[in-house]
């Protein structure tokens, strides 16, 4: 076969590969795609209750790397396209059952006014260490961070009800220049809708209403908690609670180690 015929694939492929990299192409691409789409999700989506949509476009964005071509920002368009209408049809409430955990440090903000910026840092670096990898180890996802606080989600009453005991216990351990910081926890099961990484709804508020009702380093969790915890190793106490927004009878509970 003739040398010519041989090379002619190869020179098509060659300029194919031009043609993708051309940066007037990609950034029309790319300038199209986010007028019409916004920017992608660039985060891993939840493994908690996460759209085959969602989990494409992580992965499209991951194989793209730093060398966007003009097929890449195509595709990502199409993806987010799909992505979109994936979300416009979970409008309401989520499709799978989500504990959502949240956590406040008591008096913080005073406590960081008399401190100092210096001594503040440190404390939240030390907060982290012992709140974030108890939520991991238990199959959590922090889902993001507030300050002085944090929200997670979990796909088991008992797998939230555990980390928000270890984060406790962990919490309690810190001191700085004498202080000794105290969580509030509140925890509660429902139907959040999930949007890009993050929950929304009811139940988003109800559990971070349970937080507010909680005293200094109590844990407060919903009924629909408790139903899913073992009777024999939690003792749950019933608690007053009334919160704008929050269901009518809606039964909590403050939770703790039952006393062998």
């Amino acid at each position: 076969m003739p040398k010519h015929e041989l090379s002619l694939p190869r020179r098509i492929a060659a300029g194919a590969r031009r043609l993708n990299r051309n940066p007037k192409l990609v950034e029309l691409a790319r300038h199209r795609r986010q007028r019409a789409m916004g920017e992608e999700v660039a985060e891993a989506p939840s493994r908690l209750d996460s759209h085959p949509a969602d989990h494409a476009v992580h992965q499209l964005a991951v194989l793209r790397g730093d060398q966007p071509g003009f097929v890449g920002e195509l595709g990502m368009t199409a993806l987010q396209a799909w992505q979109r209408l994936a979300e416009s049809q979970a409008r309401g409430r989520g499709d799978a059952d989500v504990v959502i955990l949240f956590t406040d440090l008591v008096g913080f903000s005073s406590w960081a006014l008399e401190a100092g910026d210096q001594a503040a840092v440190r404390l939240l670096g030390q907060v982290t260490e012992a709140v974030e990898p108890p939520i991991v180890q238990r199959r959590g996802e922090v889902v993001k961070r507030l300050g002085d606080g944090l929200m997670a989600a979990f796909g088991s009453g008992p797998d939230a009800y555990e980390a928000a005991l270890a984060v406790n216990e962990g919490v309690r351990e810190i001191e700085i220049d004498g202080y000794r910081p105290q969580l509030r926890t509140g925890i509660h099961l429902g139907r959040p809708r999930r949007l890009r990484g993050d929950y929304f709804g009811v139940d988003v508020n109800v559990a971070a209403r349970l937080m507010d009702a909680a005293n200094p380093g109590e844990i407060i969790g919903s009924q629909a908690v408790v139903d899913r915890l073992d009777a024999d190793a939690v003792e749950a106490k019933r608690r007053r609670f009334s919160a704008k927004g929050a269901p009518k009878g809606l039964r909590v509970y403050a939770l703790q180690r039952k006393l062998s």
